[in-house]
């Protein structure tokens, strides 16, 4: 069983307080902390930089903007940057997803509806039904959609102009895009996961936004266990928030981002219960693998699914645990991170895969 992105990012979301999947709360807030400009906007250096350029030269023109196509993790902006783009282009936007869109009709009737140079951004774009996909080829190419009328032999095509506008797709799976898709967007940004030092930027301005009073440690510390995303940061920094205003006097240090994160179950390099129940039962129970995903699950009580689309992504991502054709395995830095001994370094221990 494979579950598609909604699913997998659902069960991210439920019970995390690290999952980078929006949920009601985050996009109440983010609406307020969202920056309306490239130049608000922390981080993406590259990325700003060219899009800079595009809305630019694309104003100079007196024209709309290239299609964008904009991949990568969840909660790294990508909405956030659609937003800006429409801003920049002094523009409207429309908002939707390719889950909503399962037929061509669907996506006729927004089409239909633009006004000329509005902003289409269509989420999770990958997503598409295929007979919308196939449409959007054509509006995207030449702003025209061709509306079959009728069913059957009797059905006709009555060419529709459509006008200017810009599409903005959004994507966490760019490789699972047709490439006559991906072609037809003028400009493709690929985002990436933030340092700390942006992460830091990111969590100065959201506090002043929130009228949070936070120092530099203590910035440096939520951004420490943000897993490189602004959204995990900004939730961590309201958690922190309660916390300080709760068991202190308000101010975030150190020490009370510290504090606060390990009653919420964020260890200092970000893993939460569900990431070091993982590491553990393959460290304690087998040694560090290789072990079966199955086998895995079932010793830490989760479903299949979860732990390879919730747990393991991010544990990849930090060098914890290694996908292997045996199984799963974990690196020295797993047994490090978990202050444990591993078998090739006990006396009288087995050499691991990772050498001696």
């Amino acid at each position: 069983m494979n579950w598609d992105d909604d699913t997998a990012q659902a069960a991210d979301a439920a019970d995390r307080l690290v999952g980078a999947s929006a949920d009601g709360e985050d996009q109440a807030v983010e609406a307020a902390l969202r920056p309306k400009s490239l130049a608000e906007f922390v981080g993406q250096e590259r990325v700003r930089e060219q899009l800079d350029l595009v809305l630019k030269a694309a104003l100079a023109r007196g024209a709309t903007a290239d299609h964008v196509l904009l991949s990568g993790a969840p909660g790294l902006g990508k909405t956030t940057l659609s937003m800006i783009i429409a801003a920049e282009m002094g523009a409207p936007i429309r908002i939707t997803s390719g889950p909503a869109i399962q037929h061509a009709g669907d996506l006729a009737a927004i089409l239909s509806s633009l006004q000329e140079g509005e902003v289409l951004f269509l989420d999770e774009i990958h997503r598409m039904s295929r007979p919308a996909e196939e449409m959007l080829y054509m509006a995207m190419e030449d702003f025209r959609v061709d509306v079959v009328v009728g069913k059957g032999p009797g059905a006709t095509a009555i060419p529709l102009e459509l006008p200017p506008f810009t599409l903005v797709g959004a994507t966490t799976r760019a490789g699972l895009l047709p490439p006559p898709l991906r072609d037809r967007f003028g400009f493709t940004a690929h985002m990436e996961f933030y340092g700390p030092a942006e992460l830091e930027r990111v969590i100065h301005r959201s506090a002043q936004l929130l009228d949070v009073p936070i120092d530099t440690a203590g910035a440096a510390e939520i951004a420490g266990r943000s897993r490189g995303t602004p959204r995990i940061a900004n939730r961590l920094l309201r958690r922190v928030r309660d916390y300080a205003q709760v068991k202190a006097d308000g101010m975030i240090t150190q020490e009370i981002a510290g504090t606060a994160l390990k009653v919420y179950e964020v260890d200092d390099r970000g893993l939460d219960r569900l990431d070091r129940a993982v590491l553990s039962a393959l460290l304690k129970l087998f040694g560090g693998g290789p072990v079966g995903l199955s086998t895995l699950a079932v010793a830490v009580g989760e479903e299949r699914e979860t732990v390879e689309e919730v747990a393991e992504p991010f544990l990849v991502r930090e060098g914890l645990l290694a996908r292997t054709p045996r199984g799963r395995v974990a690196t020295p830095a797993a047994w490090a991170h978990l202050g444990l001994v591993p078998p090739q370094a006990a006396p009288g221990g087995q050499q691991g895969l990772f050498g001696p």
